[in-house]
């Protein structure tokens, strides 16, 4: 991941929806999560979750698919793993393989 991107996934993230959205739908996994599950399990008003899952998904947090007249949601780990990773990548005194059991734990989209 490079700098840019990784400033803004956390962009996203530094907001109190939007970090609350992506761990709800962290916390669904695979099965994600339908747009109305998300607002009433967050107790947030459609209109205003609409424009923080248009944020997340831009910044490749989110991804979406279309199941009749709803949309579903789901977390991109692999987004989250690559910013741990940026942000990790200088850690330990120079010595990456000291972090690395950090990144196998999250590298399950469990």
């Amino acid at each position: 991941m490079e700098k840019t991107h990784a400033l803004g996934v956390l962009s996203a993230l530094a907001h109190d929806i939007r970090l609350d959205v992506f761990r709800l739908l962290v916390r669904a996994g695979p099965a994600g999560m339908a747009a109305g599950e998300i607002a009433a399990g967050l107790d947030i008003r459609a209109n205003t979750l609409s424009n923080n899952l248009t944020i997340l998904t831009g910044a490749g947090l989110v991804r979406s698919e279309r199941e009749g007249r709803s949309i579903r949601y789901f977390a991109r780990m692999e987004t989250m793993r690559g910013l741990l990773a940026f942000l990790m990548e200088d850690c330990c005194g120079g010595r990456p393989e000291l972090c690395q059991p950090v990144l196998d734990r999250i590298a399950c989209d469990c």
